[in-house]
């Protein structure tokens, strides 16, 4: 199975490619549009800020890549919301796959900390990506914008308020938090990903 990694202008990738390599699977990390055609599976993973990553994907015309890929997909953090419509962080159209709006969390009570950073649940995993949980599990997310609640959203988490964890539409797939850092359960949703 060929797997590639979205190469573009955003950080925390080689954990996601190390992640795989702990699995057996050696990814390639490419921007070429044909290599990414060509995989099996394509994951867009990364931390960055939204505005940037998209003057990125457009000069490279990755957006358009990305937006005709037809093999499963699994973005990974700001790769999920890269995915989504608008994002608040830099007032920014993204790639439209999922038709919701990027917001940024605005804390109610002093102990709400923005970035949210740390292990939390998911809840109501429904989707073949959460195949073998049932609800509950922690996964380790890091970031200061959510996707609200869809009619995409396939896992929830509560925090300040209650948002996406993960999304699915047709063969695109996406995680707020970071399988490659969850530990065993995140290993499985990888697994999982890789089967679909």
């Amino acid at each position: 199975m060929k797997v590639a990694v979205v190469k573009y202008n955003a950080g925390n990738i080689y954990s996601v490619i190390h992640a795989l390599q702990r699995m057996g699977v050696d990814p390639v990390l490419t921007d070429d549009a044909s290599e990414l055609r060509q995989a099996d599976r394509v994951l867009f993973p990364g931390q960055g800020e939204a505005s940037t990553a998209m003057r990125y994907l457009r000069e490279r015309g990755l957006d358009e890549v990305i937006r005709r890929l037809t093999q499963p997909v699994l973005g990974i953090c700001i790769g999920q919301q890269l995915l989504c419509r608008h994002s608040e962080e830099g007032d920014v159209d993204c790639l439209g796959i999922f038709d919701a709006e990027v917001k940024r969390f605005c804390p109610e009570r002093h102990e709400d900390k923005v970035p949210h950073m740390g292990w939390n649940q998911i809840e109501r995993p429904s989707s073949m990506l959460f195949d073998g949980f049932s609800g509950g599990e922690y996964v380790y997310f890091v970031h200061s914008y959510y996707v609200p609640l869809c009619r995409e959203t396939i896992a929830t988490t509560q925090y300040i308020l209650p948002f996406s964890a993960s999304l699915h539409k047709d063969n695109f797939y996406a995680t707020q938090f970071h399988p490659e850092k969850s530990g065993s359960v995140g290993e499985q949703i990888l697994r999982n990903f890789l089967r679909l």
